[in-house]
């Protein structure tokens, strides 16, 4: 690529990173992704909507309230505040980008009601398709889009940097085209990572396979300030028949009165706690995962609370259980907690800045502070569109270069769309997270996660895989220093909340790698 590029590199074809794009229109953008735009993302694949304080009784300070309550003590307030406040006019971008969001019949948009919410505030499209419809709105806008320039089919593999500031990247040409296999220097004027998460990195996930936290380990790696890595989410009702990634039960099934049962027809979320079925997703995580391991199974029962109007209210739902020969609306839906989403990532301030010179970072790559210890069903893409148009619009006082009017016409949007199997070193990665830093840990068990982790690492050969080893080993140090159960961060050795805890956690790999010796022997 052309070392004098000054175009804004965007790592990440998702929301938050094709939405960064179009903010930042007309100014020169390239986004760089492993499969084609909006293929490979999370967002796609996200069926409940976005929060937004914009039903008829809800307040921004409503909002912010459960968002406060969810994350367990360590929010934010004054960016879950900045978010929520946000919410509404992000919401009418994405109507101005053509996002059908439902309405009722006096035009007013739709919300319903979830886990942990007190008022209904998600914005939805036909029940459980807000993902696949506000990627397909913003796909077909970008690419109407001249100032966007699209390069598929590379995995960025590492930041480059210059006298302690970012540059650019390094990419692995990942598509079935001439450059496969070759390694591409491109270089920019600044940097936004808007990677995703890094839920393949357990065996039983929502995510799809490009999710294995390759950018949060690649920022680490260059010496990025990352925040709260010990803090992972699962979501409770992941449809437990044995896909990878296993296909989801949206939670707004709950929210519309289905109920989870056991084998023996017992609601085990009652005596768990008051809300039930709509306690916070940690709670029902930890309850569904304890009915299975004790052999009871748990099961999520719609028949009464949906019903014959499930393929017309969840189509989603109903189309993953006919395929895995479950009828949802005779049939309770088999389900299991899957890794889901990752508050940890790469620390920015509010304006998607990390601590590095010329780096920028949005959407669940990132760890704003916004969702603190556990988040708040829908915040996710509401997070998303806030951050990524706050960096487009902080980029702004920076000198960029307008897109030449032959820009968009370099866009190679392919790349490889099924995902190459994982190796027997990333299948042992996954075994072990699952077992040892999943819904319930303890520290012998993270202990034996970190130490394979560190013999896979001194066996790796490939950068992506020693960006992935990196995300992995943090989240297994910060798990084993954090001596507390909180939110998405359950110890079963240490199972209350400790007030000293009472914060979030920041941290460098090279800080981190300086605790490991203490921690194996303590």
């Amino acid at each position: 690529m052309d070392r004098q590029d000054d175009s804004v590199l965007i790592i990440g074809g998702g929301l938050a990173g094709l939405f960064c794009a179009l903010k930042l229109a007309p100014k020169a953008v390239t986004v760089i992704t492993a499969a084609p735009i909006g293929r490979g993302a999370s967002s796609a694949w996200a069926q409940a909507g976005i929060a937004a304080a914009v039903g008829e009784g809800d307040t921004v300070e409503k909002h912010v309230a459960d968002t406060l309550v969810a994350g367990d003590g360590i929010v934010d307030e004054a960016v879950a505040r900045m978010m929520a406040s946000q919410a509404s006019d992000r919401i009418h971008d994405l109507l101005d980008y053509g996002v059908p969001f439902d309405r009722d019949l006096e035009g007013r948009l739709q919300v319903s009601r979830e886990a942990a919410h007190s008022e209904s505030r998600i914005v939805r499209v036909r029940g459980d398709m807000a993902g696949r419809a506000i990627m397909q709105s913003l796909v077909e806008t970008v690419k109407n889009t001249p100032s966007i320039r699209v390069l598929g089919g590379y995995v960025v593999e590492r930041l480059l940097v210059e006298d302690g500031r970012i540059v650019g990247l390094e990419a692995l040409g990942n598509g079935n085209g001439e450059h496969d296999g070759e390694i591409t220097a491109i270089y920019g004027s600044q940097v936004v990572i808007a990677a995703g998460g890094i839920g393949h990195l357990y065996e039983v996930t929502t995510n799809p396979a490009e999710a294995r936290g390759g950018g949060v380990g690649m920022a680490a790696r260059a010496g990025a300030r990352m925040a709260d890595l010990e803090f992972v989410q699962f979501h409770p009702t992941a449809i437990n028949v044995g896909k990878d990634p296993a296909p989801l039960a949206t939670e707004a099934l709950r929210g519309h009165g289905a109920t989870l049962l056991n084998k023996d027809g017992e609601r085990f979320m009652v005596p768990l706690h008051p809300d039930a079925e709509l306690a916070p997703r940690d709670v029902v995580a930890r309850g569904i995962f304890r009915e299975v391991q004790a052999g009871r199974g748990a099961f999520l029962d719609c028949t009464k609370a949906v019903g014959k109007t499930f393929a017309e209210e969840f189509p989603t739902v109903y189309g993953y259980c006919m395929e895995a020969g479950i009828d949802p609306v005779v049939q309770p839906i088999p389900v299991v907690p899957a890794a889901h989403y990752f508050m940890g990532g790469i620390w920015t301030d509010m304006d998607g800045r990390t601590s590095l010179p010329g780096l920028w970072a949005c959407g669940e790559v990132t760890s704003t502070g916004a969702h603190g210890a556990n988040r708040l069903a829908s915040n996710s893409l509401l997070e998303a569109v806030v951050f990524s148009s706050r960096v487009a619009a902080a980029l702004g006082g920076e000198t960029l270069a307008d897109a030449p009017a032959d820009w968009s016409k370099g866009s190679k949007d392919s790349g490889r769309i099924e995902p190459r199997p994982d190796s027997e070193p990333m299948k042992l990665l996954r075994k072990t997270m699952s077992a040892h830093l999943g819904v319930l840990r303890d520290g012998e068990g993270m202990r034996n996660a970190l130490r394979t982790i560190m013999e896979l690492e001194r066996d790796a050969n490939t950068e992506r895989f020693h960006n992935v080893l990196a995300t992995a080993k943090l989240v297994a140090v910060c798990a084993l220093n954090r001596t507390e159960s909180r939110g998405g961060h359950f110890r079963t050795d240490y199972p209350n909340e400790d007030p000293a805890w009472k914060r979030r956690t920041f941290v460098t790999l090279e800080q981190a790698e300086a605790t490991i010796p203490a921690l194996l022997e303590s």
